[in-house]
């Protein structure tokens, strides 16, 4: 019996050895890849120790020998854009052992990260169902890499598989990158790779490598904080996580049989007055899941009839109750309409009841104003569902903490980007900054720190790096005020002083309501427009209007910019609107400003000796000037100052 144990346990090990002695490459290279034109291409792998490798791409053919640890890498000769090619890779005198990637193109490819509004997909954004019919685009390919955290660099990702562009594989394409590929494809000419590695949520520095945030003192503090963390606490958050979406996905205890009763018993329930966030209820800081209650007497009219209700703008995941009947399930709050139909059997006459169950996540959760949102019908009247509604937390288990230890430092550099070096490529494009408002001055210190990283680690000289923006967000504001959100803005502008970088600006497109604006045709198009000017040497309008200088006379100052193209004018051909003025005081006051050419004069009768000059300064400014290619001029401020006098 022993003698069989360890031939057994021989033949494993044996096995295991011959594995690790086979050749193998990196998950950023497959079947249906791009692979970067113009370039050396650089293709590595691993294999046993000294074994002679054999690398073939098309006609071409390179040998080496992998050293001492099995890490081998090649470079093949320049390729011009074409294909499909076929890429061998085997141990000499190995030829049937051979990994071999099928429909390789060569074109350009671009790194696209950042955080949510870079992930987000196809089928989330504007016009999904017409622009996924036509999405058929062949030389179009992606690979999205797998979300993944370590404490270390490493040499592969967790997952991801390359995919020609159509119109099954386009939904989950990043929208902004999709959309970026396909003008750069069309205007070009050219297969287009996207390498897509993105996380939702997430801040500058975990994209950036441990050595670079040690070298500055902002973020060295936190960095350091990484060396009590182990695998186990990574093991242990995993865990947590499949609890925690568990709790969220499947109500426990019963709950939605028993709770969402008509006839359960409510009546030592909080009250609340609905619609409002759970920010504002009083209750402090909670994480968990709560059940909302409603009765609501309907009139006879609508006894037996199908109705619709609708609950406006819900935050976070969600569940709707109608009299004990499930008529929709953890619905997320990126859905562009919450209305559902009620089945007339499920309607009694004269009291009913209304049962949600709203996840409370992350400070959020609850349902948004307005109240007129708010309603049940039947096509003829209206019935509001605002007001009084009761409340109850804590009716299923803890939901358990969650480190989310992708957002911290150097976290996805290890996992997901510096696994990708040195695949070849024609440089990034970048859409993140939301989650950083909160250190918007130290953003611009950070956010050219990450690009300096990405840059060196390449060895490609400064790369292209293109970014968005942030757009505009949130309620507009009735009076100049301090924003942080006009800061992080300032911030990506600044870092515009980096070589070989551009910035779309895009504040004229977001959406108060929600932080991922929908259109992100436009996004990925000005990105694509800078790409086809700063890369690509096309002769276009790429940016909009840029701050210059300022030269006062009097009572009035005049603003210079860059990039006006053929003129200055307005989106929607009225007077120019977002200007705020201040004198030494510090008090800005909303201001008059009159385009004169290729610049804007700027002027109150309530200042006198202005010094300072504002423009789209706010979370959401009303904001109009553009110049001749449509673009926006780019929020600025020609002043440093803090907290200043709203007037």
């Amino acid at each position: 019996m022993n003698i069989r144990i360890s031939l057994s346990i021989f033949a494993v090990l044996f096995i295991q050895s011959i594995c690790y002695a086979q050749v193998s490459l990196p998950k950023v290279f497959g079947n249906h890849m791009v692979l970067q034109r113009g370039i050396q291409i650089p293709v590595w792998g691993n294999a046993s120790s000294g074994a002679e490798i054999v690398a073939e791409l098309g006609t071409e053919s390179i040998t080496t020998k992998a050293d001492q640890d099995g890490n081998w890498k090649v470079r093949f000769p320049v390729f011009k854009a074409g294909g499909p090619y076929v890429l061998k890779i085997y141990e000499s005198g190995k030829l049937e052992e051979s990994i071999e990637f099928k429909d390789v193109l060569i074109g350009d490819v671009w790194i696209a990260s950042g955080q949510s509004n870079m992930e987000w997909q196809v089928q989330q954004a504007q016009d999904a169902k017409n622009e996924i019919a036509k999405a058929n685009f062949p030389q179009m390919r992606y690979i999205f890499v797998g979300h993944d955290t370590k404490l270390t660099p490493q040499k592969d990702i967790l997952s991801g598989t390359w995919k020609a562009c159509d119109t099954t594989s386009v939904k989950e394409f990043s929208a902004v990158a999709y959309y970026f590929a396909r003008k750069i494809h069309h205007d070009q000419n050219v297969p287009i790779g996207i390498v897509q590695s993105t996380w939702g949520g997430t801040p500058v520095e975990s994209w950036t490598s441990r050595e670079m945030l040690l070298s500055s003192p902002i973020t060295k503090p936190s960095v350091l904080g990484n060396d009590t963390l182990t695998p186990q606490h990574f093991l242990q958050d995993s865990l947590n996580m499949i609890r925690f979406w568990d709790i969220v996905y499947h109500p426990k205890n019963n709950t939605d049989k028993i709770v969402s009763a008509q006839v359960y018993d409510d009546s030592g329930w909080n009250e609340v007055e609905m619609p409002k966030l759970i920010k504002d209820f009083g209750v402090g800081a909670y994480e968990g899941m709560a059940w909302f209650r409603k009765k609501v007497v309907l009139p006879e009219s609508f006894i037996g009839k199908d109705l619709t209700l609708n609950l406006g703008h819900p935050e976070m995941n969600y569940s709707l109750y109608f009299n004990g009947e499930e008529i929709c399930k953890t619905v997320w709050n990126a859905n562009l309409t919450h209305y559902y139909t009620i089945p007339g059997n499920f309607v009694k006459s004269r009291e009913n009841t209304i049962s949600i169950r709203i996840a409370m996540l992350w400070s959020g959760g609850g349902l948004n104003p307005p109240a007129e949102d708010i309603y049940i019908t039947n096509g003829d009247l209206k019935i509001s569902l605002a007001g009084k509604w009761f409340y109850k937390l804590d009716l299923e288990p803890t939901i358990p903490t969650i480190h989310n230890y992708q957002y911290y430092p150097d976290m996805l550099f290890n996992a997901m980007i510096n696994p990708l070096i040195p695949y070849g490529i024609k440089g990034f494009i970048w859409y993140q900054g939301e989650a950083n408002d909160s250190v918007a001055y130290n953003y611009r210190k950070m956010f050219p720190m990450m690009i300096k990283d990405w840059r060196k680690r390449w060895e490609m000289g400064n790369l292209p790096f293109l970014y968005a923006q942030l757009a505009n967000y949130k309620k507009e504001q009735s009076l100049p005020s301090e924003s942080e959100w006009a800061e992080l803005r300032e911030a990506q502008t600044l870092a515009l002083s980096e070589p070989s970088s551009g910035m779309a600006c895009i504040i004229d497109i977001g959406d108060a309501n929600t932080i991922h604006p929908l259109n992100k045709q436009e996004v990925g198009r000005r990105l694509a427009l800078i790409a086809n000017n700063q890369v690509y040497k096309e002769d276009c309008v790429a940016s909009g209007p840029m701050y210059k200088s300022s030269k006062r006379k009097g009572k009035r100052i005049r603003i210079s910019f860059t990039n006006t193209a053929s003129g200055l004018s307005t989106k929607d051909g009225k007077e120019v609107i977002g200007f705020v003025i201040a004198g030494n005081d510090k008090k800005f006051y909303w201001a008059k400003a009159v385009i004169e050419g290729n610049k804007v004069v700027v002027y109150s009768d309530k200042v006198a000796e202005p010094v300072a000059v504002r423009y789209a300064w706010a979370d959401n400014p009303v904001c109009n000037l553009i110049n001749s290619g449509g673009l926006p001029a780019v929020p600025f401020r020609t002043d440093n100052w803090k907290g200043i006098t709203q007037k």
